[in-house]
């Protein structure tokens, strides 16, 4: 087995992303970095980095345990890689799936009668109509 690898090659066959075309593109775009510095798709990586992935909203971190140039099944990918994204991000990922409707992505289309129903009930003020207010007004002119 080789001593280094393309990132490009290494992030598909461990399934990072679904194909080395959109693995060479998100390297590109500065969404793949090494110890925070962004990196070609040629650059060759060894056992022990660590790769941060950008897939918004979070960074995903990877350690690198085996080194692979060909795609290999799921059940083998924990061999060949080590998940040490922190806490922190997997958050802010449960935050953006909780707010769901609010935060809609472009080009999802217009939102559905549920979406539009619990948008009114959330931003709609209370209605006050139910209560008596009583007001006792104390001049203090007189």
């Amino acid at each position: 087995m080789a001593a280094e690898v393309r990132i490009d090659k290494w992030l598909w066959a461990v399934r990072i992303f679904k194909s080395r075309t959109i693995a060479v593109e998100a390297c590109k775009k500065g969404r793949v970095s090494i110890n925070n510095v962004t990196i070609k798709p040629s650059r060759m990586i060894k056992v022990g980095d660590v790769i941060q992935v950008r897939k918004p909203p979070i960074t995903y971190s990877f350690k690198v345990l085996q080194l692979a140039e060909r795609r290999m099944g799921a059940k083998l990918v924990p061999e060949y890689m080590e998940n040490v994204t922190t806490a922190d991000q997997y958050e802010i990922l449960e935050l953006q799936k909780i707010s769901g409707f609010v935060d809609r992505q472009k080009g999802t289309g217009r939102p559905t009668k549920k979406d539009r129903r619990s948008l009114e009930d959330f931003t709609d003020p209370m209605v006050m109509d139910d209560f008596d207010f009583e007001f006792d007004f104390d001049s203090e002119d007189e």
